[in-house]
């Protein structure tokens, strides 16, 4: 009843206002002390209910609080000289149906029609010759019929209540592991970014380094100008960087891979170690940024790789575009990959290749070079295509 608490109150004082004046104008007999007493008990009873609400469905304090609610109606009843008191008897179904359900909400109001009706049979020979009588009895019943539409109605809101308060819960733990899934997704992406960009570049800084000191007393110009290259890619490094946090903080440009490796490939040819070539083929208009993106920085570590790990003097990129998918190729004659590890690079690339959809595969041997291949599919096939097994092991780069 706490759903709807105005119902009980409103009926308490309709029938003491009919009582009193009933009593006060001689229309009937109204035993003025249990009548007043009565309709007090009644509010001092839901005054306590609202204050101690009786816990759970059908326990205890409920039989009882039900119990004493109808005691109390009779006794109203009893003393009420204008007859409305029988109207209070609404109120046992439509209390009932909080606390015990519908079942025994209808039953309860059955009985009470049931025991309405035996007081006009032995209170009122013939009152079914009486329409108005007969007219009571039936506002009544819809009395009794409104009342339990109305607690069922009262109980389906706060059902509904209760729900939209669960959903509004989960709605919420879902909302906090969708940032949290995006803050390690966003995350696992700096550290690539990370890695293959001042990776590269920090790579070729101590390449540079490692030449300049080894030709430091043999041939002091071409130590000077490797130091030179060194100090031109810590600032290309720094220029990345500086591009990163605009892109956070921006649109980006629209990403280029014919533009992008060709840069790269230039930067390779500043020092003469490694001589790097560049086939490109096929058009990349309509692959998206995601896919362009992991093509290069899966070329970006392949060169890289080759320069610092594997002795190589010669290095060849190939891209080729179709209408099945794009494929990329970086093929060097170095020493070979070592068994048995695999370092944050190719797992980077690995990770960058699977979210566009596509697979890296490694052919590699000890003296043979090693030829790294990442393919991915055009379009939609992208994302239903399932990634491809792991393959040999990478450079710790």
């Amino acid at each position: 009843m706490r759903s709807v608490p105005w119902v009980s109150p409103v009926l308490y004082g309709t029938v003491l206002a009919a009582g009193l004046y009933a009593g006060l104008a001689g229309l009937g007999t109204t035993h003025m002390t249990q009548f007043v007493g009565g309709i007090a008990a009644l509010f001092a009873l839901d005054l306590v209910e609202r204050l101690h609400p009786p816990t759970g469905t059908a326990s205890w304090p409920a039989v009882v609080s039900l119990c004493a609610r109808v005691a109390l109606f009779v006794v109203v009843a009893a003393a009420d000289g204008s007859g409305l008191s029988r109207v209070l008897f609404v109120l046992v179904p439509f209390t009932a149906y909080f606390s015990f359900g519908r079942t025994v909400a209808v039953a309860l109001a059955a009985a009470c029609g049931g025991l309405v009706v035996a007081g006009y049979e032995l209170g009122t020979p013939r009152w079914y010759t009486d329409l108005e009588q007969v007219s009571d009895l039936l506002m009544f019943f819809v009395g009794l019929v409104l009342t339990v539409a109305m607690a069922a109605t009262a109980v389906e809101e706060r059902r509904g209540r209760t729900r939209l308060e669960a959903s509004h819960r989960r709605l919420a733990a879902y909302s906090a592991q969708v940032a949290e899934l995006s803050a390690a997704a966003e995350r696992n992406r700096v550290a690539r970014d990370i890695h293959d960009d001042l990776g590269h570049h920090l790579t070729a800084v101590v390449v540079l380094l490692e030449k300049a000191t080894a030709f430091r007393d043999l041939d002091p110009g071409q130590a000077q100008r490797a130091i030179e290259d060194a100090h031109r890619s810590a600032r290309r490094a720094l220029d990345d960087v500086r591009h990163s946090v605009r892109t956070l903080r921006a649109d980006p440009a629209p990403f280029r891979l014919s533009s992008a490796l060709a840069g790269l490939v230039d930067d390779q040819a500043d020092d003469g170690r490694v001589a790097v070539t560049l086939e490109f083929s096929g058009d990349e208009d309509g692959y998206d940024a995601q896919t362009l993106t992991a093509l290069y920085r899966a070329a970006q570590e392949g060169i890289t790789n080759a320069r610092r790990h594997a002795n190589a003097t010669r290095v060849s990129v190939a891209v080729a575009f179709d209408e099945s998918g794009a494929r990329l190729t970086v093929a060097d004659d170095g020493t070979g990959l070592p068994p048995g590890r695999e370092g944050f690079g190719l797992l980077g690339m690995r990770e960058r290749a699977e979210l566009a959809g596509g697979r890296v595969e490694i052919d590699s041997g000890p003296g043979t070079g090693t030829c790294l291949t990442v393919t991915v599919p055009r379009g939609d096939r992208a994302r239903s295509m399932p990634s491809a097994p792991r393959g040999k092991a990478d450079h710790d780069g």
